[in-house]
């Protein structure tokens, strides 16, 4: 199988489940059956990111077990103490959890750092092929914007997303439901850390399932957000 194919079927795949995801929450009477099935659609599209990854080497799995280590321990620490992100308490929607923690969360920072930093990959890459003639930042500058711009890509879908996962129980904040901004600069902190690893690893990077997802699932939480 070609990796067009491949991107092709993930792609199909990523699309049925997110518009028949909105569909099912937004116009039918089985919402919640759709939201309790959450955890399947996450699960299945992680699957979807490995069977699309063009070279699965050594340091490609070091940045995905990374991003899940990282995840369930930042999210630990902010559930059990608030020291990260603020006073917030999972639901039970996300599945089987680990100090209070749902196992899926970490899958869910690796699927969406990996499509941010993927992301930004190609449009710098875009974006530099256009400066012919022009003198080229150098390559401190580039690593900085980089970094800075795939954090920031990251925190912006936290953002568009948080509303829609409270409103469908996926979380809840404490005391009053109201998001603090800290939850935010968390979220930049440790996604420039690892959009920082990303960046030194050698592995293939251009994942082009990983940005379609990426933008499948913004478009999914912008639709949630617009019409709940």
């Amino acid at each position: 199988m070609t990796e067009n194919q491949k991107l092709y079927i993930a792609v199909f795949i990523a699309l049925l489940f997110h518009i028949s995801g909105a569909i099912g929450i937004l116009c039918t009477p089985y919402r919640d059956w759709f939201i309790q099935n959450t955890s399947l659609n996450l699960l299945l599209m992680a699957v979807l990111v490995l069977f699309t990854q063009p070279i699965r080497n050594k340091a490609f799995f070091v940045f995905a077990a990374t991003c899940f280590i990282t995840g369930m321990v930042a999210e630990a620490i902010g559930v059990n103490t608030g020291w990260l992100f603020g006073n917030y308490v999972y639901g039970a929607v996300m599945g089987f959890q680990i100090a209070g923690v749902p196992l899926l969360i970490g899958l869910y920072w690796f699927i969406t750092v990996f499509g941010a930093a993927t992301t930004i990959r190609k449009l710098n890459h875009w974006a530099y092929t256009k400066m012919t003639g022009d003198t080229p930042p150098s390559a401190r500058v580039m690593v900085f914007a980089y970094v800075a711009d795939a954090a920031l890509l990251t925190t912006f879908f936290d953002w568009v997303m948080e509303p829609v996962a409270t409103e469908l129980g996926f979380w809840k904040w404490l005391p009053d439901g109201n998001i603090p901004f800290y939850n935010y600069a968390c979220w930049f902190i440790i996604s420039a850390l690892l959009v920082l690893l990303f960046n030194k690893l050698c592995f293939k990077q251009d994942n082009q399932f990983a940005v379609h997802l990426f933008i499948i699932q913004l478009l999914f939480f912008l639709v949630l957000q617009s019409f709940l």
